[in-house]
C-alpha cells in the first residue's frame, strides 16, 4: 500500500498516524505535486492506494481500512467519523470567507466537549481511528494561537484530550514526515481536501464555500481575450445560432455526421428501482443523450429490463408466479416510473424476445468457432432436498474474502469481488436453507486468458475518458490477471445453448445481458447492425452508463465477447460508472421499506424535475453520495427558488413591467462585456464537463450563471435605472435585454436535467424548444422586439413539515406508524385507528395464510411449514380478540348482499383514503387538488351500513354539550 500526498498536507496527518498505529509495515508514502494528473478535481490529495490498485480518495475511509476498529464499538466510531466529515470539516472550509462559521464551530466543539468529559478516549474509553480522524481534522485550528484561544479556551477536555493525543510518537513522527508549517495548515487542509455538504455529497473547499453564500460567485480573473472572444461570439447574433432539427425516424448512422450510441445497464425485472438505481444509470444516461440531441448530434438511446437468469426465477417462486409472468408485471412497472421520471428512450425494450435468443446463440457460435471456449467439468452445489444444481443466486454464503454472511453465489455485496459459488464458506440453498452437496457438472467457459492481451490493447487505446472508478476497476481486474469464465448454468430460464451435448443449460446472465443492447436495438429497427456493425466509413460512438458494480460485466467480460468474434463490433468508447447513492446514511431497502423507491415517488407530491435535479446535484461521480430529504428541501428552496427561480422571474417580470414584455435593444458597455465574457467562461465549462461525463459538474455551471445573472441585476439595478435619465433609462434597457437572453441560455443548458421545467421556461420566453441549442459560445437568443409571454414562479417551498411527514414516511416499518409484525406473529398495533387497525389484521392474516398455502404446494416439510402456521393461529387469535374488544353495541342489520368481509373490505378502502387525503393535505396541494379524493373518502364512508340500533340514522345521538359546542362553533 502507499500514500501520495502533498507537502504540508494535515488531512494525511490521519492517515499515517493510522497506519502506524496498527503496525502496517507495508505502506509507503510519497511526495507528489498537486497537479499530478492522477489527482485532480474533484479528487485531492491525500490518496492512499491498496494492493489490489484501488484509490481510497477519502482520508476518513482510508483510515478506517488501516485501523479499523473492534466489532464493539465500530457503529460509535463510524458515528464520529460521519460527524467530522459531515458536520465539522465543511464548518471549517468556510473560516475566512463572509459566511462567519464560528458559532456553529462552537456549537460543534461544545458537542465534542460534552462526549469528553473526564474521558480519555471518545468511544467506551478504546482509542480509536474516530480519536485519529477527529484530531487531525482539529489540529489546523488547535496548533495557531488565534484560532486556539478562539475555540478551545473553555474547552478543557477538548484540549486535554489533543494535547494527549499530539504529544504520541505515532503523531510527531508524521507531522515531521509531512513537513507540516503551522501557521499555513488550515489553509492547506481546505487547499488540499474535498469537504462533503450537510447532504455527504462530496465536494472540494471551494465547493463548499460557494454552497454556502447562495449569492456570491467564487469569480476567476478575465482575461482581456476572454472577453474580446465572448464578445465576438455575440456579436454573430441570432441568426448564427444552431437550431434543432426533429431527427428522422428510425435514427440511424450518417456519414460524416456525430453519431452517438448511448446504453444504460439494463436493470433487473425483478425488482422496482430505487433512487440509486435510477441515477446510476438510466437518469444519467438520459440527461446525457438529452444534452447530445441539444447539440445537434445523432443519437440513439436505448434500455430495457434485464430478465433473464436466476434472479428472476428467485422473484418468480417468492410471488407463486411464472418467470414469465415476472417480467411482464416488472417490466411494466419500470416503464411508467421512467416516463414519470422524463426519461425518454429513443427505445425501451426487454431481454425475453426472439432476437436475444438468436444473436445471443450467433455470438456464442462466433466465439466458439474462433477457438475461445474451453469446456470442463467444474465443481458445483447440488441440492438435494430440491433435487437440482443451484444457480449463482440460489445459494448464499460467508464471502471466502471477506467474510461477509450473506454473500451470493456469484457476487459479495459486502467486498464487490465475484466469487464461485463452491468457494462459499457455509452455503446454503436460498430456497431450503439446507447445505447443498458439490458435484460435477460439464460447463462452458470463455477463454480469457487468450483473449488478454488484445483487451489491454483496446482498454489502453479506450480508456482515456472513462471514469475513474471505472478505470481503477478494469486494470485491477487486468493487473490480476483474466481467468477463464463460466459462462452457462444449469438453468430453465435463459437462453439456450446451441451446441450439442448442452441441451438442458441455458447460458450466464453476464454473457448474455449486455448482447441484449444489440437485440433491443433491433427491437428499434430492422437496420440495427448499421449501429452495432457500422463499418469503416462511418463511426459510431459507444457511450455506456452504470453503477461501479456493473463494470467488469462492460469492460472486460462484454468487450472479450466482441473481441474473440471478431467480426468489426462496435466497441464500448466511453464508460461513465458511478458509486452508490444511499438513503439518509443509511442503505435502501425494500423489504424493510426504507428510502424512495421509483413508484414512491410520485406519491410524494414533488414534481419529476425536482428528484432529478437533486440526484443529479449530489450524483455520486467519485465517492458515495446521500439523499437526505431535508437536504432536498434545502437545495430546492435555495439553488432553485432562490437562485435560478428568482433570477427567471425578476428578469421576465421587468420584461413586462417596464418594456411591454418586449425584448429591448442592447448596447454593449464595459460591465456587459464582462457579464457575457463570464457566461461564456461558466458554458465553456459546462460542454468540457458533459463532454467527459460529469454531469454532477454541469450542475454547478448552470447554477453559477444564474449567480452571475442576479449579480449584474443587482449591481446595475435596472428597477431605479428605468425611472432616471434617457441614458439611465437605455443603460435599464440593456440590462434587461442582456439577462433575458441569459435566461435563454440557463434554460438551454438546463433542458438535459429538468425538461418539464423548460418546456415551461420556453412558454414565458415565447420560444420554441429547437431554438434552445447547446452552443461552444453564447449568442443571442432574442431578436430586439421579440415578444415575451406572461412570466410565473418556476417553483414552490417545500415546507419543513413536509421533510417531516416524508423522512417519517420512508424511514422503514420500525420507525413508522404502520402496524409492524412482532415476535410470536402479533402485530404490534399501538397508535392505529380501529378502522386501520382491523384493516391491518385481516390484512395480515391473508397474507400469512397464502405463504402457508405455498409452502404446502411447494412440497415443503411440516418442520418448515411448523412455524408459520403458529403464527397464523396466533394473528387469528388476536384478529379475534381485537373484534371482540372493539365491538360496538348492537347495530342495524347489514345492507342486503353486504358481507362481513366486504365490510371489511370498505373499512380498509376507506383507511386508505383517509390517509391519501391526510398527506395530500400534508404535502401542502390546493383544495381544488385534494376535494376529488375528499369527495371519494365520503363516498366510501356513505356506504358503511348504519352505526346506531333502532333507526336508520347513520349517527349516534349527540349530547347536549356536543350540540352547544356546535353552534357556538358556527358563532365563531
Amino acid at each position: 500500500m502507499k500514500v501520495f500526498t502533498n507537502e504540508d498536507n494535515p488531512q494525511a496527518l490521519k492517515i499515517l498516524v493510522s497506519a502506524a498505529v496498527s503496525g502496517c509495515g507495508d505502506l509507503s508514502w510519497e511526495f507528489v505535486k498537486t497537479s499530478d494528473k492522477r489527482f485532480q478535481s474533484p479528487r485531492r490529495l491525500p490518496v492512499l492506494q491498496l494492493k489490489c490498485g484501488s484509490l481510497l480518495f477519502s482520508s476518513n475511509a482510508a483510515c478506517f481500512y488501516l485501523f479499523p476498529p473492534s466489532a464493539s464499538i465500530e457503529k460509535q466510531v463510524d458515528q464520529w467519523l460521519s460527524w467530522d466529515s459531515v458536520k465539522l470539516q465543511p464548518l471549517m472550509a468556510l473560516i475566512g470567507t463572509k459566511t462567519d462559521p464560528s458559532s456553529k464551530i462552537r456549537t460543534l466543539l461544545d458537542e465534542l466537549e460534552k462526549a469528553l468529559e473526564n474521558k480519555l478516549h471518545l468511544v467506551q474509553g478504546e482509542f480509536s481511528v474516530a480519536d485519529i480522524c477527529l484530531s487531525s481534522s482539529l489540529y489546523p485550528l488547535f496548533v495557531v494561537d488565534k484560532y486556539k484561544s478562539q475555540y478551545f479556551s473553555d474547552k478543557q477536555f477538548v484540549s486535554n484530550w489533543l494535547v494527549s493525543l499530539f504529544s504520541r510518537s505515532e503523531f510527531k513522527d508524521a507531522e515531521n514526515k509531512l513537513q507540516l508549517k503551522k501557521d499555513s495548515s488550515l489553509q492547506s487542509f481546505i487547499d488540499s481536501c474535498w469537504f462533503p455538504t450537510a447532504s455527504s455529497d462530496p465536494s472540494h473547499a471551494a465547493s463548499a464555500k460557494s454552497e454556502a453564500s447562495h449569492e456570491e460567485v467564487q469569480d476567476k480573473v478575465l482575461t482581456e481575450e476572454e472577453i474580446v472572444a465572448a464578445v465576438a461570439a455575440w456579436e454573430k447574433g441570432v441568426s448564427s445560432r444552431l437550431r434543432l432539427k426533429p431527427p428522422q425516424k428510425p435514427v440511424l448512422p450518417q456519414k460524416g455526421k456525430n453519431n452517438i450510441l448511448i446504453t444504460s445497464a439494463l436493470p433487473y425485472v425483478n425488482n422496482v428501482p430505487h433512487l440509486g438505481n435510477i441515477i446510476g444509470c438510466v437518469l444519467s444516461a438520459d440527461v446525457f443523450a438529452r444534452y447530445c440531441r441539444s447539440r445537434g448530434y445523432n443519437t440513439l438511446f436505448v434500455c430495457g429490463t434485464d430478465e433473464y437468469g436466476t434472479a428472476t426465477e428467485n422473484k418468480a417462486l417468492e410471488e407463486g408466479l411464472t418467470p414469465q409472468q415476472i417480467c411482464d408485471k416488472y417490466f411494466a412497472i419500470h416503464r411508467d416510473i421512467y416516463q414519470w421520471f422524463s426519461i425518454e428512450f429513443d427505445h425501451f425494450g426487454r431481454t425475453t424476445t426472439p432476437a436475444q435468443t438468436e444473436i445471443v446463440q450467433q455470438l456464442f457460435m462466433e466465439v466458439h468457432n474462433g477457438g475461445y471456449t474451453l469446456i470442463d467439468s467444474v465443481d458445483q452445489l447440488l441440492c438435494e432436498k430440491c433435487d437440482r444444481y443451484l444457480a449463482d443466486r440460489f445459494v448464499e454464503g460467508i464471502c471466502p474474502n471477506c467474510k461477509y454472511e450473506d454473500a451470493r453465489g456469484d457476487q459479495c455485496d459486502g467486498c464487490g469481488h465475484l466469487i464461485n459459488a463452491v468457494e462459499l464458506v457455509e452455503p446454503r440453498c436460498k430456497q431450503c436453507r439446507t447445505t447443498p452437496v458439490v458435484k460435477q457438472s460439464k460447463q462452458i467457459f470463455l477463454d480469457l486468458p487468450k483473449i488478454q492481451k488484445k483487451v489491454e490493447l483496446w482498454f489502453g487505446q479506450s480508456s482515456d475518458e472513462w471514469s475513474a472508478i471505472a478505470k481503477v476497476i478494469t486494470r485491477a481486474w487486468l493487473k490480476e490477471g483474466l481467468k477463464p469464465r463460466c459462462i452457462t448454468r444449469d438453468l430453465k430460464w435463459g437462453v439456450p445453448v446451441p451446441l450439442d451435448g448442452f441441451e438442458n443449460k441455458v447460458f450466464y446472465v453476464w454473457f448474455d445481458a449486455p448482447i441484449g443492447y444489440m437485440s433491443i436495438t433491433k427491437g428499434y429497427t430492422k437496420e440495427w447492425l448499421q449501429w452495432w456493425k457500422p463499418g469503416a466509413d462511418c463511426k459510431v460512438t459507444l457511450y455506456q452508463f452504470m453503477a461501479k458494480d456493473n463494470v467488469p460485466f462492460h469492460s472486460i467480460m462484454f468487450p472479450s465477447t466482441l473481441i474473440a468474434c471478431d467480426k468489426g463490433y462496435t466497441m464500448l468508447s466511453r464508460l461513465f460508472a458511478t458509486e452508490y447513492l444511499n438513503y439518509e446514511n443509511g442503505k435502501f431497502s425494500k423489504s424493510r421499506g426504507i428510502g424512495v423507491f421509483g413508484n414512491d415517488a410520485k406519491d410524494t407530491g414533488i414534481p419529476s424535475d425536482i428528484f432529478r435535479f437533486y440526484l443529479l446535484y449530489l450524483r455520486p461521480e467519485s465517492q458515495d453520495s446521500n439523499f437526505s430529504w431535508a437536504d432536498l428541501a434545502m437545495k430546492n428552496n435555495t439553488e432553485l427558488l432562490n437562485n435560478l427561480g428568482n433570477f427567471i422571474l425578476r428578469s421576465l417580470s421587468f420584461c413586462e413591467k417596464f418594456f411591454e414584455g418586449r425584448i429591448p435593444r442592447i448596447v454593449m458597455e464595459p460591465e456587459e462585456k464582462e457579464l457575457i465574457g463570464r457566461v461564456s467562461v461558466e458554458l465553456k465549462s459546462f460542454v468540457q464537463a458533459l463532454d467527459k461525463g460529469r454531469l454532477r459538474d454541469g450542475v454547478k455551471y448552470i447554477l453559477n450563471i444564474s449567480r452571475h445573472g442576479n449579480q449584474y441585476m443587482q449591481n446595475t439595478k435596472p428597477w431605479v435605472l428605468v425611472k432616471g435619465t434617457d441614458k439611465e433609462k437605455e443603460k435599464a434597457a440593456t440590462a434587461i435585454g442582456l439577462l433575458c437572453n441569459v435566461v435563454c441560455l440557463v434554460a438551454s443548458l438546463l433542458q438535459p436535467y429538468m425538461p418539464q421545467t423548460v418546456e415551461t421556461i420556453a412558454k414565458q420566453m415565447n420560444l420554441d424548444i429547437s431554438s434552445l441549442s447547446i452552443m461552444d459560445t453564447f449568442q443571442p437568443f432574442l431578436e430586439e422586439g421579440h415578444a415575451i409571454g406572461k412570466p410565473l414562479p418556476l417553483f414552490t417551498k417545500i415546507d419543513s413539515t413536509v421533510v417531516e411527514m416524508l423522512k417519517e414516511k420512508y424511514a422503514g416499518r420500525q420507525k413508522s406508524s404502520s402496524p409492524e409484525v412482532q415476535a410470536g406473529g402479533k402485530l404490534n398495533l399501538d397508535g392505529i385507528d380501529q378502522l386501520t387497525a382491523l384493516a391491518s389484521l385481516e390484512k395480515a392474516v391473508a397474507t400469512q395464510a397464502e405463504l402457508v398455502r405455498s409452502m404446502k404446494a411447494a412440497g415443503k416439510s411440516k418442520d418448515d411449514v411448523k412455524p408459520h402456521v403458529t403464527a397464523l393461529l396466533d394473528l387469528k387469535k388476536q384478529l379475534a380478540d381485537f373484534k371482540a374488544v372493539n365491538s360496538s353495541p348492537p347495530t342495524a342489520p347489514l345492507p342486503n348482499g353486504v358481507a362481513e368481509s366486504a365490510l371489511a373490505d370498505l373499512e380498509a378502502q376507506i383507511a386508505v383514503q383517509a390517509d391519501k387525503v391526510r398527506s395530500m393535505k400534508a404535502a401542502g396541494k390546493s383544495k381544488d387538488e385534494v376535494k376529488p379524493e375528499v369527495d371519494k373518502l365520503l363516498d366510501l364512508k356513505s356506504k358503511l351500513p348504519a352505526a346506531s340500533s333502532g333507526d336508520n340514522n347513520s349517527n349516534p345521538p349527540k349530547s347536549e354539550n356536543s350540540s352547544k359546542s356546535k353552534k357556538k362553533n358556527k358563532k365563531k
